[in-house]
């Protein structure tokens, strides 16, 4: 007498998850939050946090810094520093003013820039998975890849905030705050090339293109060792045509 087949029900679908259990499996189970995206690719859970991390670190640069030594500071540890010491005191105050004020603007400005960066960023993976490899993947999942891969940086903001209160405002640098890479404890005002490759090699770049690799590799059939690499590749790209670029106009 055959024994009846006891059937089998098929697996069930993973739970939805909320926007800050998306945030919070970033950082601890991000297989999780970038297979979730294939459900839906929102992306302001990410983008909210980040705004509010931006403000506040621009608020306390303003309050704990102040702009216009941001300015002098970029100044001093630039190569054209000695050539703006040669210059009449009224016209350096001069310079200083109206650096001061385009600094403070795009510093508060910054949400809108981030928003442009990161359609570049989504645009160039794009690129590379879809044209390279193969992947099959949307802009509007790209683009949530994106947002959601970049939320060290969020850390990374806080960390900054952390930083400013009896740091040397002198020495401050709102383009490197924190020492998580080796270029925060070189010369800022030697070679740029090797200062800017030096900041490649920082702790949450690297936090970023892994876990951007991993939202790839979950969201195509490309495997995941390959999707890390191809992040990392095309962010050593950018780093060497920045870096050239940096040490080339000084």
């Amino acid at each position: 007498m055959d024994t009846p087949s006891i059937p089998i029900p098929p697996p069930q679908p993973a739970a939805a998850l909320s926007e800050p259990a998306r945030i919070i499996n970033t950082f601890i189970a991000p297989s999780k939050t970038f297979n979730d995206l294939k459900r839906s690719a929102a992306w302001w859970g990410p983008f909210v946090l980040g705004l509010i991390v931006t403000l506040v670190f621009v608020f306390l640069m303003d309050r704990q810094i102040g702009f216009e030594q941001i300015t002098r500071n970029a100044i001093a540890q630039s190569p054209r520093a000695d050539q703006f010491e040669k210059l009449p005191a009224d016209q350096r105050e001069k310079q200083i003013a109206i650096s001061t004020t385009i600094t403070k603007y795009i510093s508060y400005a910054s949400p809108v820039v981030s928003l442009i960066i990161y359609v570049i960023i989504a645009g160039v993976l794009l690129g590379v998975f879809n044209l390279a490899m193969g992947a099959g993947i949307s802009f509007t999942t790209a683009w949530a890849i994106v947002w959601y891969g970049m939320l060290p940086m969020a850390v990374h903001g806080i960390l900054g905030c952390v930083s400013m209160f009896g740091v040397d405002k002198e020495a401050f640098n709102p383009r490197n705050p924190v020492g998580t890479n080796p270029a925060f404890y070189m010369d800022q005002a030697g070679n740029k090339f090797l200062l800017g490759m030096a900041s490649a090699l920082d702790v949450f770049s690297i936090w970023c293109i892994i876990l951007l690799g991993i939202g790839f590799a979950c969201n195509s059939k490309v495997k995941r060792s390959t999707a890390i690499t191809a992040v990392a590749v095309a962010y050593l790209v950018y780093k060497l045509a920045g870096s050239a670029i940096g040490s080339f106009f000084g």
